[in-house]
């Protein structure tokens, strides 16, 4: 990964898209003057991993493809199998086909410079995830911050170890039973820190709605069915940068007064 943080700047700004956060983000005072993020779109498509090395190098990087789509191929599957078990724990395994959301992957692979020494500062902001879920893998040098009652907990992963974070969508499909938890990236000591995360972005024209299975009388349905993309560029939007990001899907969805997470 550091091989791509080394492509000159020129090369860097070819890596854009229509969506927010869905291309390349330098240092800046909106996300943190410590970031800086890279993102591959349909990241299991070997052709789309295939354009985006030849943005980055002239020669394509054979070696860098390859196994950079082994890897997102991988984690692709992965991703599937977590929410196969999601499913089955809410009793719908055998009813997956017509509850499994039809998603592409975006990657990002993010850079967090290590801060002045002996300070702290935020390499990213608090926020809960938009796209529906997100898997993030790490170089353990530590950062991650996840929000529990209040308290900020540092998350410390071990080198074969992931962590999978619910998205506010997921949240919305499981009736509220699944929590999107806020989480942050803090700074401190002398090294950089190295992240990969992929989310499942679904794909357009994508309504998010709960199962029937998982409303009842003691479980109301607590969010409107929505059109994904809608509620992604609203959470991006002008508007929505008044309402913190836990907010937002209630903001966007409610159907019931806010529910405690």
């Amino acid at each position: 990964m550091k091989e791509l943080i080394a492509v000159p700047v020129e090369r860097k700004q070819k890596n854009v898209s229509a969506l927010p956060y869905h291309g390349w983000v330098g240092p800046c005072n909106q996300v943190s003057l410590l970031y800086e993020g890279f993102g591959l779109e349909d990241a299991s498509n070997y052709d789309s991993v295939k354009s985006f090395t030849q943005l980055m190098w002239p020669d394509g990087h054979p070696r860098f493809c390859n196994t950079l789509h082994t890897m997102t191929t991988q984690i692709e599957e992965l991703n599937k199998l977590i929410w196969l078990m999601i499913f089955d724990s809410y009793g719908l395994g055998e009813k997956w086909e017509s509850v499994m959301i039809n998603y592409k992957s975006l990657v990002r692979f993010m850079k967090y410079m290590a801060p002045p020494p002996g300070e702290y500062e935020k390499g990213l902001f608090a926020h809960t995830d938009k796209p529906v879920s997100t898997i993030i893998c790490d170089d353990q040098v530590s950062g991650l911050e996840i929000e529990v009652n209040g308290q900020w907990i540092k998350l410390s992963l071990s080198p074969s170890s992931f962590c999978f974070v619910v998205g506010d969508p997921l949240k919305a499909w499981s009736n509220g039973r699944l929590k999107a938890v806020n989480h942050r990236v803090i700074m401190s000591g002398e090294k950089d820190r190295f992240s990969i995360a992929t989310f499942a972005i679904p794909v357009e024209g994508t309504i998010i709605k709960a199962p029937k299975e998982l409303i009842d009388e003691q479980h109301p349905q607590l969010f409107k069915d929505f059109d994904f993309m809608d509620f992604f560029l609203f959470a991006f939007s002008k508007p929505a940068k008044h309402i913190d990001s836990g907010e937002q899907l209630q903001a966007f969805a409610s159907l019931s007064p806010p529910i405690s997470d």
